[in-house]
């Protein structure tokens, strides 16, 4: 990636695509006061140079698929390899070797357990040449980071906000349930695809801003029925967009993990805790040993060390914290851009995980 410095103007674009990735140009230079061929300038800029991406998401919770935040031990000499074999799959992100040279974390997305004849995926990764260990922990609830790190988002006015993205209702959050629904009827109740939908959500992944023409070529719909099924996935929770950037250009070199141990009693106050923190970019319940997960960005490796000791120490519950620094990102939250796809196609090919 060509070296990448970002200016006032840069961060106040990241902050609208964060807002709504698919915001017009013109309205963004319209809010913050350029013209709109400098905005999509700056855009096109970051974009070719590989340091800004929009991908659209879908949230798992909705669609019956479960995340899990995955931790690998494995000989040295394979870390890059697995590293690369996981990046090429369609259902992992966030992949991060970590400092030390023998273990890298990821996400994983698969469908709930059950019996299909397959061989689970991670009985597929505990066979890969060169891993020793697998540790698997499911995302139970997102609970810090789902909108967009805040250390991106302090760029706009409040002003400048609304004149972007006029308030609209939040979907209801899948994992709770005013009338205590059951999860039986709350499973029947989840969204049907169909493979127009899955051929869009897949060019979505790949650039969130593709206009209607090509989205409409990718799916197989009409350009009116595209906006109109993008519309509808947003508002029922399935479909959000999300800005990848690499949080050193806002001055955050140092990224860790945490693992923290928390009884279930103070597992609500840590959680609202760190909804709060702005070094949070990403924490979640979990299953496994440690019931929280936590990403968390910094100035310093100092940084890190008052984060610890005085924001996490002050949030009463936390019994335990285990914590790594990753070394870099494989791959964030979209699948890797073609032109990255590419250049890593003649990888090593592995026995299982990329199977």
């Amino acid at each position: 990636m060509e070296s990448v410095t970002l200016d006032a103007l840069d961060r106040r674009l990241v902050h609208a695509l964060q807002l709504d990735g698919r915001l017009p140009f013109s309205r963004i230079a319209a809010a913050v006061g350029v013209p709109e061929r400098t905005v999509a300038r700056r855009y096109h800029r970051l974009r070719s140079r590989l340091a800004l991406r929009v991908v659209g998401l879908v949230d798992g919770r909705r669609t019956g698929m479960l995340d899990w935040i995955v931790r690998v031990r494995c000989a040295p000499e394979a870390v890059e390899t697995l590293a690369v074999l996981l990046a090429r799959r369609d259902d992992t992100s966030w992949i991060a070797p970590l400092v030390g040279g023998t273990e890298l974390t990821c996400m994983i997305r698969t469908p709930p357990p059950g019996d299909d004849g397959r061989r689970p995926f991670f009985e597929q990764l505990a066979r890969t040449a060169g891993v020793r260990e697998v540790r698997a922990a499911c995302v139970l609830r997102p609970v810090a980071g789902v909108g967009g790190w805040a250390g991106r988002m302090d760029a706009l006015g409040e002003a400048e906000q609304c004149l972007l993205l006029p308030p609209r209702p939040a979907p209801a959050d899948p994992t709770t349930s005013s009338d205590q629904t059951d999860q039986t009827d709350q499973t029947e109740a989840l969204p049907v695809l169909s493979p127009a939908d899955s051929a869009l959500l897949r060019a979505l992944a790949q650039d969130g801003r593709a206009d209607l023409r090509q989205l409409a070529s990718a799916s197989g719909c009409s350009e009116s029925t595209v906006r109109r099924r993008i519309g509808q996935l947003r508002d029922s929770g399935v479909l959000a967009f999300e800005v990848e950037i690499d949080p050193a250009l806002f001055g955050y070199p140092i990224e860790a993990l945490l693992w923290l141990d928390v009884p279930p009693a103070g597992l609500r106050t840590v959680a609202e805790g760190l909804a709060g923190h702005r070094q949070v970019a990403f924490a979640a319940l979990t299953t496994g040993p440690s019931s929280v997960f936590v990403m968390v960005e910094c100035r310093s490796v100092s940084g890190l060390h008052a984060y610890v000791t005085d924001e996490l120490a002050a949030l009463h519950g936390i019994t335990r914290i285990e914590s790594a620094v990753t070394q870099r990102r494989t791959k964030r939250a979209g699948p890797l851009p073609a032109t990255l796809a590419e250049k890593r196609a003649g990888a090593p090919s592995g026995r299982a995980a990329a199977q």
